[in-house]
C-alpha cells in the first residue's frame, strides 16, 4: 500500500511540475498517446449512436417510426436488403456525419423535454418533422439516398413505366432529385 501511494505521489509530482522540466518528447508522445485514446473513444461512440439498434432504445421512435419503417420497402424487399435508419438519416462521410450529429444534438432536448413522447404528440409534431427531413435531404441533394439509389446502378428496365421516365427525365440529367418537388404524404413527384 506506502508503494502504491509513493507511486501516486511520484506521478502527481510529474505531472504538476512545469513543462519545462519534461523533455519535448515525453510532450509529444503523450500528446499523441491522448490524442489517440480521445479519436478511439470519440469514434467508438459516434459509431455507437449510429446504429438502429441506438436509433430505436427510445420508444418515441420504437413505437412511431420504426413501427412504421417496417412496413416499407426498405425494410422488406425481393433483393433482401435492408436500410436502417442511419443510412437514410446519417451521411456516410465523416464530415458529413459529424456535421449532422451536430444538428441531431438539438434532437436529445426535444427527448429530454418529452416533445414527441406519446403517440399523440409525436402526430401532433409530425409534419413540422418530416418537413424539417426533406428541407435537410433537399438541402444535401438527397445523399444519403445517393448512397443506395445510384443512378449508375439503376436498371430502368426493371422500374415501372412512370419511374424511369421521370428518372431519365430528371434524375439522370441531374435536373432534379425525388426531393426536389412539393413531398406530400411521403410521396414525392418530381417537377412537371
Amino acid at each position: 500500500m506506502a508503494r502504491i501511494k509513493r507511486l501516486l505521489l511520484w506521478v502527481w509530482k510529474i505531472l504538476t511540475t512545469p513543462a519545462a522540466t519534461l523533455s519535448l518528447a515525453f510532450l509529444t508522445l503523450g500528446g499523441f498517446v491522448g490524442g489517440v485514446i480521445f479519436w478511439g473513444a470519440f469514434n467508438t461512440a459516434l459509431e455507437l449512436t449510429n446504429t438502429e439498434e441506438f436509433c430505436v432504445s427510445c420508444h418515441e421512435m420504437r413505437a412511431n417510426v420504426y413501427e412504421e419503417l417496417t412496413r416499407t420497402v426498405h425494410f422488406s424487399n425481393r433483393s433482401g436488403v435492408r436500410a436502417s435508419c442511419p443510412d437514410c438519416h446519417v451521411p456516410h462521410e465523416w464530415t458529413d456525419k459529424i456535421a449532422r450529429k451536430m444538428q441531431a444534438s438539438k434532437e436529445v432536448w426535444g427527448k429530454i423535454f418529452g416533445t414527441i413522447n406519446t403517440r399523440e404528440k409525436f402526430l401532433d409534431h409530425r409534419l413540422e418533422l418530416a418537413k424539417h427531413e426533406w428541407a435537410r435531404l433537399k438541402a444535401n441533394d438527397s445523399l444519403e439516398c445517393r448512397n443506395c439509389h445510384s443512378s449508375a446502378a439503376m436498371d430502368l428496365s426493371k422500374q415501372t413505366q412512370r419511374a424511369a421516365e421521370i428518372h431519365t427525365r430528371y434524375l439522370l440529367p441531374g435536373r432534379a432529385t425525388c426531393m426536389s418537388s412539393s413531398t406530400q404524404g411521403g410521396r414525392s413527384s418530381a417537377p412537371r
